[in-house]
């Protein structure tokens, strides 16, 4: 067999199940030796939704996703979506053609130097410079994705190398061992958690990786603790719990600010600063922090915790539970902050003014979706108010790219959510800047038989930007632009398409969406005045209830 061959009997050992890709003339050999494995390459319409895809498959699963470009451009397209999957801790492995060893010295066609451009977004990359370490490599590179924190790797293939002849056999991989935090640390938690009188806990995505979300609500109810979760660690705690403060993250103060404010004590469970700086939170470092996650805090001079328990999440909630005791502690500040949390989200429910409030859009659309089917949300000011308002039972519900935040990303990821739950219904929300960043992925979701619905949230701009030029220097600039028409762009592809004329159609014309046997949009026109009035209500918080 060549390199390539090899290569692909790596992959297969990996329990690679679809590599996303475009074919190039340095990754013939490895075509051609997909053409003969278990392995199902889908066919993308652009490098970066590949990527995209590669990205929601891995932290949906917790299995590197792949994907495939030729070198230059095709390379170049990828960079987007690997870098997304790296700071989102999604594990990915890209693996890029590249021209041969021999024309590596001289100035060549499209020749970069693939390795040096992706170590900035990746935790390793290498290039395979002879055929004989490809098992090697391709087993380092699942097992530094996959590991916490999870993230992108790269893989540079040559294509002269991918033709040449080897002997050689996969090496098998290795399962990651759980570790267990120090009993000391153990002992310092459960003290500081029993002594505390207003104890806040705050969830990333790290507990999600770790399936700990039974756990945490045990913990939770246990020890009359509310929840505070980010973007990406929505559903960990069922957000119908009466201990459940919704999401915080956005840039400005919101009602779960007062949850902070008031809290003595913050217990960070599967928290990456990257997800919502501390900063936003601890600005002068005040609280006392519990770090509970599977690696070492970040250094940050908001972020210096008083304790880290380092370890598997759950086993350390279990040990810190049995050592706590808080029967007599109530919060009776944070169940009376919820019911202030509740009351605003509901009282958009009966509202049919239109264009659609983007509250009344996100309440809709929770009413219709089921407990385990999945939202994937674009980048934009949709994005604000989907993490604001769209609330899960379980954890991986609601996709949310929070690390690097790249536009474009809800049709391709839908697209991954889709192949890797056939069963459930799947929502990409997107605005309509980042809807036309990506949409030619929709021939690729027809063609797949990925049949998803796509909400756009039009109102012809840049809106997340309009919101903060008005909030920074009172009028926007540069943020507007003209659409095609949606329903026929659909209907020009083989989709469906829908164009909602009055706010309560939005609910039936989602549940016809839904069942049909093809890809469809549903374009929203959407009234964004309701960023302002967001910032002015929010200005004037007070968090004396």
């Amino acid at each position: 067999m060549n390199t390539a061959e090899l290569l692909v009997k790596c992959l297969e050992n990996e329990g690679v199940k679809y590599i996303f890709g475009l074919p190039g003339e340095e990754n013939l050999d490895v075509l051609e030796a997909l053409r003969h494995s278990s392995i199902q390459f889908v066919t993308t319409r652009h490098e970066q939704g590949a990527a995209f895809m590669a990205d929601v498959y891995g932290r949906l699963t917790g299995q590197a996703g792949v994907c495939l470009s030729t070198l230059g451009p095709g390379a170049t397209n990828l960079m987007t979506g690997v870098a997304d999957a790296n700071l989102d801790g999604a594990p990915l492995v890209a693996i890029t053609g590249q021209v041969g060893t021999d024309r590596m010295h001289i100035e060549s066609h499209q020749y970069l130097d693939l390795v040096a451009m992706f170590s900035p977004v990746t935790k390793w990359n290498a290039q395979i410079v002879r055929p004989s370490i490809t098992p090697e490599i391709v087993r380092k590179a699942f097992k530094i994705a996959q590991n916490e924190k999870p993230g992108a790797v790269h893989i540079d293939l040559p294509e002269n190398i991918a033709a040449m002849p080897v002997e050689g056999y996969p090496l098998k991989p290795q399962p990651a061992e759980k570790t267990y935090a120090s009993f000391q640390s153990i002992l310092k938690a459960a003290e500081l958690i029993s002594q505390a009188d207003n104890p806040l806990i705050l969830v990333g995505n790290g507990a999600i990786r770790a399936h700990a979300a039974p756990a945490l609500t045990h913990f939770a109810e246990k020890l009359n603790i509310p929840v505070s979760n980010t973007f990406m660690g929505k559903g960990v705690i069922p957000y119908q719990h009466s201990l459940a403060l919704w999401t915080v993250g956005l840039q400005q103060r919101d009602y779960i600010s007062c949850g902070f404010d008031h809290a003595d004590l913050i217990i960070a469970i599967g928290y990456d600063l990257i997800e919502y700086s501390p900063k936003s939170w601890n600005p002068d470092g005040r609280l006392p922090i519990i770090h509970i996650a599977a690696t070492h805090a970040e250094i940050d001079s908001s972020y210096i915790p008083v304790v880290e328990v380092v370890g598997d999440i759950s086993d350390s909630l279990y040990e810190i539970l049995k050592r706590a005791d808080r029967q007599d502690k109530a919060p009776p500040y944070a169940l009376q902050l919820r019911q202030e949390i509740v009351a605003d989200y509901c009282q958009f429910a009966q509202d049919d003014s239109f264009p659609v409030k983007p509250q009344k859009i996100i309440y809709d659309l929770r009413q219709v979706m089921g407990p385990d089917d999945i939202v994937i949300s674009d980048v934009g000011a949709h994005k604000m108010w989907i993490a604001r308002h769209y609330h899960c039972d379980r954890p991986n519900t609601c996709l949310i790219s929070n690390g690097f935040a790249a536009m474009g990303i809800a049709v391709p990821g839908a697209v991954a959510a889709k192949l890797v739950h056939p069963n459930r219904h799947v929502v990409a929300v997107t605005g309509d800047g980042g809807f036309m960043m990506n949409f030619q992925e929709l021939e690729t979701a027809l063609r797949m038989k990925t049949n998803f619905t796509t909400i756009i949230f039009n109102d012809g701009g840049y809106g997340l930007i309009e919101w903060k030029q008005h909030r920074y220097f009172g009028e926007p600039a540069y943020v507007h632009f003209g659409n095609p028409d949606f329903v026929k762009l659909a209907d020009s592809m083989g989709l469906k398409g829908y164009r909602i004329e009055a706010t309560a159609d939005f609910i039936p014309t989602l549940k016809t969406a839904l069942e049909q046997p093809v890809p469809t949009i549903i374009d929203v026109a959407v009234d964004y005045s309701e960023n302002l009035r967001f910032n002015q209500r929010l200005g004037e918080l007070n968090c004396e209830i």
